[in-house]
């Protein structure tokens, strides 16, 4: 697949998220086996009911309903040890649910900005925020190889599994080193892999806007992230997907691969959860 081709699948998948009364894209791709209640292919309401795993009860009730889609992959802003009055970014907002979760920490004094590329997505989350009052965050519409973020801005960076569908994953990191104060950090969930992935898949639109096809195999993000210049890297998280052979995801692998039922579930279960931090010198 081409860059262009795979952005304008990606922006296309996520748009019909966003407009849906819930989430779910492939969320089974999205988290680890216990976690997992994916929906891809589902039909049923509790099928397209999102994954509440990621978040406990307690944050889910401070945030706007419709503002937690089931798409992450972690809790990037459980981990940050984000301090008041700090201006903080996420890649890829979606419909805001870190950028709310952030935002009760930061407080009044500070700043939260979510960047998306879909424009379904832009529009939810600023609904959401003026229906929960949250006159400290602002959503702009923008791709993460591009941030519409000054220079040396941001205090933290956060993304919680939207890295992985970048087609420019140096650039991306490069960015976040731009947009970041001197000292400044980032705490990012992703998706990556253990190994190489087989071509078929690599090129299949489904496993991309999955989060499959685009992952890179671990040791490689990690030397992006030390090529574009941060210290401090630490992995704060790293857990295996377990699926079974019916598992929704592995069907929507197989359905433009033309994998087998075992090479899919081989595919699938290859890709991890990544949780990472680091700091800009």
């Amino acid at each position: 697949m081409e860059k262009e081709e795979v952005k304008t699948k990606v922006r296309e998948a996520y748009s019909r998220i966003a407009t849906m009364d819930s989430g779910c894209g492939c969320n089974a791709a999205k988290v680890p086996a216990k976690r997992s209640g994916g929906c891809c292919g589902g039909t049923s309401k509790a099928d397209t009911v999102p994954d509440r795993g990621l978040y406990s009860a307690e944050e889910l009730a401070t945030i706007p309903e419709g503002a937690e889609l089931g798409l992450g992959c972690g809790n990037p802003v459980a981990l940050a040890s984000i301090k008041e009055g700090e201006r903080v970014l996420d890649l890829g907002s979606g419909a805001g649910v870190d950028c709310f979760l952030a935002a009760r920490k930061t407080g009044p004094k500070g700043r939260v900005i979510g960047v998306d590329m879909t424009a379904e997505m832009v529009s939810r989350a600023r609904g959401n925020a003026a229906s929960g009052g949250f006159a400290n965050v602002e959503f702009r519409l923008g791709e993460i190889e591009n941030l519409p973020v000054e220079t040396g801005t941001i205090d933290l960076v956060i993304s919680n599994c939207v890295i992985n569908l970048s087609t420019d994953k140096p650039r991306v990191f490069s960015e976040i080193m731009r947009v970041l104060a001197p000292g400044g950090r980032f705490m990012v969930s992703d998706m990556v892999t253990d190994g190489p992935l087989p071509a078929r898949i690599r090129e299949s639109v489904n496993a991309y806007a999955g989060c499959i096809a685009g992952a890179m195999e671990k040791d490689e993000y990690l030397r992006t992230v030390r090529d574009a210049g941060f210290v401090d890297i630490r992995v704060t998280g790293d857990e295996a997907m377990e699926l079974s052979q019916d598992d929704p995801f592995a069907a929507a692998i197989m359905k433009d691969s033309h994998c087998t039922p075992e090479e899919a579930l081989k595919a699938a279960s290859s890709v991890r959860s990544l949780g990472l931090s680091a700091r800009k010198p």
